[in-house]
C-alpha cells in the first residue's frame, strides 16, 4: 500500500474504533488521551519545535508532547501527526532530513492526520451538492474542522469539490486571514488562546492532586506540573474543594511504655572513685516483664 493509502486506512480504522464517525474533532488532546491512555502535554518549546513522541520499550509506555503555539490548527495538525506515529509504531527519527526529502513514515504520518482531523465522508456531509466552491465555503470548512487551509483544499480537491489549479491557489492562504476576512476572528483568538497556553498530561495531574489531597505531596508540585504560581494552584484547588488531608501523628501513651529498672550502682561508684580518669563501666538497662 501506498503512503496515502495506509495513511487513510488508519485514520478510518481509528475513527470506527472509538466511535468518532465523520464529525470534526473537539479536544484533540482529550481525544487522544481518553482513546488511547497516551499521555499528552503541551510544552513550552523552541519555535522550531512541534511536537515529538517518545517510546519505553521497557514499560511499554508513551507520551507525546506538542509544542504552545499561536497557530491553533498547526498544534491539532502535530498532535494528530504524532498520534499516527504512535499507530504505526514507528520508531526511528524519521523526521530527520530536509522537508523536501520527507521519509515515507512521515509522509504516512501527515496522510494520516489530515484523514482523521478531516475525513472525506465527513466533508461530503458537511457541503452535500454545492457547485464550485469559493473562499467562503473554504472559509466554512476550516472553521468547522479546525484545520489549516492547506489541509483543508487538499481534501477538497481529493473530495471532487475543487481542482488543482483552485486548490495550488488555496495552498498560501492563511487561517487567520480567512477567520478576520469572513467575520470568526473571535473565535480564531480564543483557539489562540487555548493552544499558546501549558498543559500537562491529565492521568499524571489527577494522580498528582489526589496525592496533594491525601497530604503527601506539596501544591508547589502541582503548581510546577501546570505552570501557574502556587497560590493560583492554591485557590483553585480549593475553590473545587480539594485540601489536603490532615494526619494526626500517632503518639504512644505513656502507659504503654514497658517498665525498666535502671541500675546507677555503677555509676556511682565512678563519681566516687578517686581517679576520675579511669574507663567508666557500663551502665546496664534492665526491661521488666
Amino acid at each position: 500500500m501506498s503512503a496515502e493509502a495506509e495513511g487513510r486506512a488508519a485514520a478510518e480504522g481509528f475513527r470506527e474504533e472509538q466511535n468518532l464517525g465523520v464529525q470534526p474533532l473537539g479536544d484533540l488532546v482529550a481525544v487522544i488521551e481518553q482513546a488511547t491512555g497516551i499521555d499528552v502535554a503541551v510544552l513550552e518549546a523552541d519555535q522550531d519545535q512541534h511536537g515529538l513522541m517518545m517510546r519505553d520499550p521497557q514499560r511499554g509506555a508513551v507520551f507525546i508532547g506538542v509544542a504552545c503555539t499561536r497557530n491553533p490548527m498547526r498544534q491539532r495538525s502535530t498532535l494528530a501527526h504524532e498520534l499516527g506515529h504512535v499507530l504505526f509504531m514507528d520508531v526511528k527519527d524519521a523526521s530527520a532530513g530536509a522537508w523536501s526529502h520527507r521519509s515515507p513514515e512521515e509522509i504516512r504520518a501527515d496522510t494520516f492526520a489530515r484523514h482523521l482531523l478531516i475525513p472525506i465522508e465527513g466533508l461530503r456531509e458537511f457541503l452535500g451538492e454545492r457547485g464550485p466552491l469559493t473562499q467562503s465555503e473554504l472559509s466554512e470548512v476550516v472553521q468547522r474542522f479546525l484545520v489549516s487551509p492547506k489541509i483543508a483544499a487538499i481534501a477538497l480537491c481529493q473530495a471532487g469539490y475543487i481542482d488543482g489549479a483552485t486548490k495550488q491557489e488555496w495552498l498560501s492562504l492563511t487561517a487567520p486571514r480567512l477567520a478576520t476576512r469572513f467575520g470568526w476572528s473571535d473565535q480564531y483568538r480564543a483557539l489562540q488562546d487555548e493552544s499558546a497556553r501549558r498543559r500537562a498530561p491529565q492521568r499524571l495531574l489527577a494522580r498528582a492532586i489526589s496525592a496533594y489531597a491525601e497530604g503527601v505531596l506539596s501544591v508547589q508540585a502541582i503548581a510546577t506540573l501546570r505552570g501557574i504560581t502556587r497560590e493560583e494552584a492554591e485557590a483553585e484547588l480549593r475553590d473545587a474543594g480539594v485540601v489536603p488531608r490532615e494526619r494526626e501523628a500517632a503518639w504512644a501513651d505513656s502507659t504503654e511504655l514497658p517498665d525498666t529498672d535502671v541500675d546507677l550502682a555503677a555509676l556511682d561508684e565512678v563519681l566516687t572513685a578517686p581517679d576520675h580518669d579511669s574507663e567508666p563501666p557500663d551502665v546496664t538497662v534492665r526491661e521488666n516483664g
